[in-house]
């Protein structure tokens, strides 16, 4: 008998557990009973597709490369209604490294560098931070 890579009732291969060991699915899972919201309820107060937040709670799509803002609603989403989680735990349960706390000031003094440079500079610096952002999901 073979196995399915995205057994729905299986874990994605690339999904990471938060401390608990709770995956995203379980975590979500867990919060909106927790919260007495649905799914609905949660894709559209965080923006996030319901069939894309529906999938990965089924887990029948993998987490490893959902964008660090949608995970971040998500969190920021169910704390507001009283859930009991951090924007850590959900970025663990992902499987993702937590990013570092975004700071206006110093998004502004990179947007004024990067506006400083030259076309090819600006592709260069887009180059490595892909590269930095594609080598903290591995």
């Amino acid at each position: 008998m073979t196995s399915h890579p995205h057994d729905p009732g299986e874990p994605h291969p690339a999904e990471g557990h938060a401390a608990n060991g709770e995956d995203l699915a379980a975590l979500l899972a867990r919060l909106l009973e927790e919260t007495g919201k649905t799914q609905k309820d949660l894709a559209e107060a965080s923006g996030v597709k319901y069939p894309t937040l529906n999938a990965w709670i089924t887990r029948t799509r993998g987490t490893s490369r959902v964008d660090p803002e949608q995970l971040r609603a998500l969190a920021d989403s169910l704390r507001g209604w009283g859930g009991s989680v951090t924007p850590k735990q959900i970025f663990e349960s992902a499987g993702r490294p937590v990013p570092g706390p975004s700071d206006a000031e110093r998004e502004a003094r990179l947007l004024k560098i990067y506006r400083g440079l030259s076309a090819r500079q600006q592709r260069s610096l887009l180059g490595i931070a892909e590269e930095m952002a594609s080598s903290s999901r591995a």
